[in-house]
């Protein structure tokens, strides 16, 4: 399944829930895209609420079906309660740590900035964007990267980091000093819905 890349907006208004974070996608037009998107629609059958659910999150996280089907089926191996464990798995990502740190404003910019070589976990160069870090790992630049220009703007940008990470403005790089508790992370997100979803 290949991956989308068209407008987030239009996904953020087709499943009511802002996928960058931010409530920017549903400022304007909270209601779906398209010529009939203002209309009054019928109520959501329990299937339809729970796909919904599982559709907020993967784009908010920007996984294809595979990708997320397959975290979800890694998280039921753990110990811990399934949709937290989920969401944990999630968060572990490097591409969303990148995010996270202020690396970029955007999930699908931490992708490609990962993509194009320029992040370092504990200073060895990974360009694989799902590749999982482990808590204790310290995520940086490459020294050339240091002065990329998006990179700085996206820096100069960044407000208050979530606690599950550090972040050093001098040396440019952070670390990934705990697995987030369940209350750090998105509110609006309703993992035991998707957690029926996959278990019918």
């Amino acid at each position: 399944m290949s991956r989308y890349t068209g407008p987030s907006y239009k996904k953020a208004r087709r499943v009511g829930f802002s996928i960058s974070e931010t409530g920017k996608e549903l400022a304007r037009r909270p209601y779906g895209p398209g010529q009939h998107g203002n209309a009054r629609k019928s109520k959501l059958s329990n299937y339809g609420a729970q796909l919904k659910e599982k559709q907020k999150v993967r784009f908010m996280y920007g996984l294809n079906e595979r990708q997320f089907r397959k975290t979800f089926e890694e998280a039921g191996k753990l110990k811990g309660i399934h949709g937290e464990d989920f969401l944990r798995l999630l968060e572990s990502r490097l591409d969303n740590l990148v995010y996270r740190m202020g690396f970029t404003t955007t999930r699908r910019g931490a992708r490609q900035l990962v993509n194009h070589g320029h992040i370092l976990v504990n200073g060895k160069k990974v360009d694989i964007p799902s590749y999982r870090v482990k808590v204790g790992s310290t995520i940086s630049l490459k020294e050339n990267s240091k002065d990329h220009k998006a990179v700085k703007e996206a820096l100069a940008k960044a407000g208050k980091r979530v606690e599950f990470v550090t972040f050093d403005e001098n040396k440019l790089e952070g670390t990934y000093v705990r697995m987030p508790e369940r209350n750090e992370l998105n509110a609006d997100i309703n993992e035991s819905m998707i957690v029926e979803f996959y278990n019918k």
